[in-house]
């Protein structure tokens, strides 16, 4: 069970990671490389301002990266903090020596609450989606 939402939770991740570069992080990688080579060819450029300008074609897409990369911890972090809720609770229900129906019984809840938990993070997921796109297509990162 805790399998099965684990995969499901990287799946839903894993299409999201797959559009975000589709339509915004691979263009950008390629405006990168082609502001990069134009840096290059610039034969009146010294080595330090090839060294500044390809540096500077790269910050638009870190940026943009690491927008991405910490949506997508702050999100994970919210669903961590929910399990973990999730364990206090069972914890705090088990005493200090539970019968094994007990242990059985806390388990079953504890997956019950998991998986809450799970359905939660993951009706989010379409508006975490949504909303890094609008700010990826805005180029606020950028400023």
């Amino acid at each position: 069970m805790v399998e099965a939402q684990r995969r499901r939770v990287e799946e839903k991740m894993s299409h999201i990671i797959e559009s975000m570069d589709k339509f915004y992080l691979r263009k950008m990688q390629g405006d990168m490389h082609r502001c990069a080579a134009s840096c290059c060819d610039n034969d009146t450029y010294s080595l330090q301002k090839v060294q500044n300008c390809v540096q500077n074609c790269g910050e638009p897409l870190s940026k943009a990266q690491q927008y991405v990369q910490s949506e997508f911890e702050r999100s994970q972090n919210r669903l961590q903090r929910c399990i973990m809720e999730c364990n206090d609770r069972v914890i705090d229900k088990a005493g200090p020596n539970p019968t094994q129906d007990k242990v059985n019984q806390l388990n079953d809840d504890f997956e019950k609450c998991a998986t809450k938990c799970v359905d939660s993070y993951c009706d989010l997921l379409p508006a975490l989606e949504k909303t890094m796109k609008e700010f990826l297509a805005s180029g606020k990162f950028n400023q």
